[in-house]
Order: structure tokens, then C-alpha cells, then sequence
């Protein structure tokens, strides 16, 4: 979710839902120790529970990184073994790190050492030509033994060469049975299944499995599938009953973070797919994607498009818990 999970997203998605735990986007321990740590480490309290996912492949770095991700109050810090892109690869961490199962175990090792929140890894299901399942396994085991108990597991391979990045999330064949199996053989261990998942009745299917799904582009896409989340998934009261509510929530902290300067495109860009599906979504979409990026676009941008998809005819949309 590089470039997309910022914290104007998450603050977005914390209206929809209250229990999903958030991830921001993937930032390297280079930016981190070198860069802007403020910028890349910032997030607004209302996100908790939020986890901070690493790419790195040096476990000292890693270890300062993590130390950082507890100070700053991050809930979890998280290990990227899955992203495949060129740019990850060259830097040596993401999805390649999947063939140096040692390497990771040291990063974990590492990163356990330096903080008391929960260190997590996200990973594929293998790379390249890892073939077997016995592969995938050879990579958890070392991880697991030092120190890692939580594994997020995208259930398709990685072929590091050859497809781009969008084509490493839908050419590769998806195979929940290998992670079912994950947590067949190691039950001790918490087992989060990633990868495919559109739906939330989906997500209940494969928790029948595993311990927790993960649902990335969905979310962004379609991002009022959250809104039942709470109550489907964890048997608590929805935070929004209708789209509504979505921006009478969210009107105030545009207000505030364009006083702050920040560019309204900034903001709205993560929510372009809140009215999905219903009368008027088109317009809403249109007005904010012709007028956000404008430098002097101000909140009438946005309660202008409201005012559009309102006009079309769409009611309150509540969810079913309401």
C-alpha cells in the first residue's frame, strides 16, 4: 500500500471502522534514519490500533527503527518480506528477503530486542522457483524461533522478475489451502491470511482457517465495506451507520488540516470511493477529482460534491447493524 495507507487515509478509514487494525504504508529504514523521521512516524491518535511496517534488511537499522515505532506509540511494528517491486529489491528488503530466511530471523531477532510491542512479518508464499510448501515452512520456522509470533501470509507467490508489482497481485495463482496449512502446522502461532479478499463474508470463510485476514485494495476501492466490520467481524456497534456520517466526521479534520496547509487532493484522494454503487457516486467522484488538486481548493470542494451526490437521490446509506 506504498503511497496509499497515509494518514489521511487511515484517519478516513478510522470513521468506518473502530476494531480493524490499520497499517500504514511501507516506510524503509533509510527514510527513517536519514529523512524526515517526523513525516514518515506521524499519525493522528484517533488511528489506534495502527502498525508501522518496515522495509529494511539490516537488523541494526531495523532494531533502531522498531525502537522509534514504540516510542512514537505504534501498536505493531512489521516486517515487509512481500513487496516485489524493483525498488525494493535493490535496496534488499521486501519479497526477495523470502530467500534468506536466516537474514529475517536475524532482523527479528533484532527488532524483538529493541522494543515490547509486537513484531509481525508480512510475507508471499514463496518467490521465483520456491516450488513446495516445505519452502514456505523453511521460511517461517527460523522467523517463528526468533521471536516473531504473527505472520501475514499473501497467499500468492512472487516472481521477482518478469511481472511488475500489479501484475505480482493477479498473476500469480492465489493458494489459501498453504496457508491453512500454516496454521495447521504451527497452531501456536497467529496465521493472517492476505491476498484476493473482496468481501467481508469472505473474510468469515477463510477465519473458519486462520486467525485474521488482511484486505487491502478492496478497502481502498470499495471502502464502505468497512463499515460493517466492526459488527460483522467483531460482534460490536458500527462507528458510522450511514456515508453521511462518513463526512460529517470528516469535514472537521479537512477544515483543520487545510489550516494547516495541507493540499485538499491530499485528503480527498483516499475517499473517491465512498459513494460506490449508489446514485450520484459519479459526480461526487468527478467534482472532487476536477476541483481537489486545485491549489486554493478549500472544504467547499468537498461539501460541494456531498451536495451533488446527496442531489442525485442518494438516501443515508445505513448498514445493516444500524
Amino acid at each position: 500500500m506504498m503511497d496509499w495507507s497515509d494518514h489521511h487515509c487511515r484517519y478516513f478509514w478510522r470513521l468506518l471502522t473502530k476494531q480493524a487494525l490499520l497499517y500504514t504504508e511501507m516506510v524503509t529504514t533509510g527514510a527513517l534514519i536519514h529523512g524526515d523521521r517526523e513525516r514518515f512516524l506521524h499519525f493522528n491518535v484517533q488511528e489506534h490500533p495502527v502498525a508501522l511496517q518496515l522495509g529494511g534488511s539490516d537488523p541494526a537499522d531495523l532494531a533502531r527503527c522498531a525502537a522509534w515505532a514504540q516510542e512514537w506509540g505504534y501498536d505493531e511494528v512489521n516486517l515487509n518480506c512481500g513487496c516485489p517491486s524493483d525498488r525494493v529489491q535493490s535496496g534488499m528488503f521486501g519479497a526477495c528477503l523470502m530467500g534468506r530466511p536466516q537474514l529475517v530471523a536475524d532482523c527479528v531477532r533484532a527488532m524483538v530486542a529493541a522494543c515490547d510491542i509486537p513484531v509481525t512479518v508480512k510475507h508471499r508464499i514463496g518467490i521465483d522457483d520456491m516450488e513446495s510448501y516445505n519452502e514456505l515452512k523453511g521460511f517461517v520456522e527460523p522467523v517463528a524461533a526468533a521471536g516473531c509470533s504473527v505472520f501475514i501470509v499473501h497467499a500468492r507467490k512472487a516472481w521477482l522478475q518478469g511481472l511488475s508489482p500489479k501484475e505480482n497481485r493477479e498473476i500469480p495463482p492465489l493458494n489459501y489451502p498453504w496457508v491453512y496449512q500454516l496454521k495447521k502446522d504451527f497452531p501456536d502461532l497467529t496465521i493472517i491470511l492476505n491476498g484476493g479478499v473482496q468481501t467481508l463474508e469472505e473474510s468469515r470463510e477463510h477465519l473458519l482457517h486462520v486467525d485474521g485476514v488482511m484486505i487491502g485494495r478492496e478497502a481502498y476501492q470499495n471502502p464502505w465495506m468497512l463499515a460493517q466490520a466492526d459488527f460483522k467481524l467483531y460482534g460490536m456497534d458500527n462507528p458510522a451507520k450511514s456515508r453521511d456520517d462518513v463526512i460529517a466526521g470528516l469535514l472537521p479534520y479537512v477544515e483543520h488540516q487545510l489550516a494547516r496547509g495541507v493540499h485538499l487532493n491530499h485528503i480527498t484522494r483516499h475517499i473517491l470511493g465512498l459513494y460506490q454503487g449508489v446514485p450520484g457516486a459519479r459526480k461526487f467522484r468527478r467534482h472532487i477529482s476536477e476541483n481537489a488538486y486545485k491549489k486554493q481548493a478549500g472544504l467547499e470542494v468537498l461539501t460541494e460534491a456531498y451536495r451533488l451526490v446527496r442531489e442525485a437521490g442518494s438516501p443515508a446509506q445505513s448498514s445493516s447493524a444500524a
